[in-house]
């Protein structure tokens, strides 16, 4: 049983001709004919290439998975007890719901408060991060909960000074800091910088751990979502350019006289800029951590899928046998 139209999607702007009756195997039409214009991913990535790739309009939308999954939270039922409780006073007129203790507290030593237990992951370069900031890091400051500047902020920022590979000075990632940090409130809640393989190379951690008085960074290598780097489309020649001189990979290459004469043409009319994908060892981490703890940093997260290592002012250098794992 298949729980997914791959061939067919929202997401992509395509879809099945026949649109009851598809093969599960492999997503196609169970009558695939010659002469369709080809609405199906197959059709589609025939003369469109890897676009299909991409959701669209890619940019100003956020996507969901599309399987059906057999079970969900449907399923389940919270059952509640009477035997006792969690987080407030076992007395019937002490125990109502708008007074239950909603604090959690992170680390060894738990220094670290926040107010409900729960964090915004990953906001990274987007543009839909970057226009819905003033929200997400007010109210995020105001509740006392923490929240994720992602990946390639910095590197993305065509304002950010950056000089023999080293960031000095920021717009972007300046406004989102003080964005919170202004509305935070007796030092409850965080704002974190995550930093991926191009984000470590330019030192933007170092960079907001002195510079800009952020307190927790996560450390990041592959995507939370899928095991490859993050990917944007850029539709300015010169911004490919810019990207390609800080690091990036841009595809195809914007500095090559053929591709810009092409771009130049209307041949194509977006570059992609990807990142890497960080190839983590223990060793390698442990590094990184003596690194990070020298600018001062109190708490790190390091996050490879759903695994999270949180790691707060251990006693020794040693990695081992310390933190905790959930």
């Amino acid at each position: 049983m298949s729980f997914s139209r791959i061939n067919s999607s929202a997401a992509t702007l395509t879809k099945n001709r026949t649109e009851d009756a598809i093969v599960p195997a492999s997503g196609m039409c169970v009558t695939c004919v010659d002469g369709c214009i080809g609405m199906c991913e197959i059709g589609k990535s025939a003369y469109r290439g890897h676009e299909v790739i991409y959701p669209q309009p890619f940019g100003v939308i956020t996507t969901a998975a599309e399987k059906a999954y057999p079970v969900d939270y449907s399923h389940f039922n919270i059952m509640g007890t009477v035997l006792g409780a969690e987080g407030i006073r076992a007395d019937s007129d002490k125990a109502i719901f708008p007074v239950v203790n909603l604090e959690v507290r992170i680390g060894h030593d738990q220094g670290l408060k926040f107010s409900y237990p729960w964090i915004i992951s990953g906001i990274g370069s987007t543009d839909i991060a970057k226009n819905n900031w003033e929200g997400l890091a007010i109210g995020s400051a105001l509740s006392g909960t923490g929240l994720t500047i992602g990946e390639n902020v910095v590197g993305m920022d065509p304002q950010a000074v950056i000089k023999n590979g080293r960031v000095l000075d920021t717009a972007d990632l300046k406004r989102r800091v003080k964005l919170y940090q202004d509305h935070q409130r007796n030092g409850i809640g965080a704002i974190i910088v995550q930093a991926n393989i191009e984000d470590t190379r330019i030192g933007t951690q170092e960079y907001a751990l002195e510079k800009l008085g952020v307190e927790v960074v996560e450390l990041k290598w592959g995507q939370g979502a899928k095991d490859i780097g993050g990917e944007v489309k850029i539709k300015d020649l010169k911004k490919a350019q810019m990207l390609h001189d800080r690091g990036y990979i841009v595809l195809p290459d914007p500095t090559d006289p053929d591709v810009i004469r092409a771009f130049e043409r209307g041949s194509f009319r977006e570059f992609e800029r990807h990142s890497r994908v960080g190839m983590v060892s223990e060793d390698s981490f442990a590094r990184r951590v003596e690194e990070l703890r020298q600018a001062g940093p109190s708490i790190f997260f390091s996050r490879r899928g759903l695994i999270d290592l949180r790691i707060w002012r251990w006693p020794s250098p040693s990695l081992r046998n310390t933190g905790s794992i959930s």
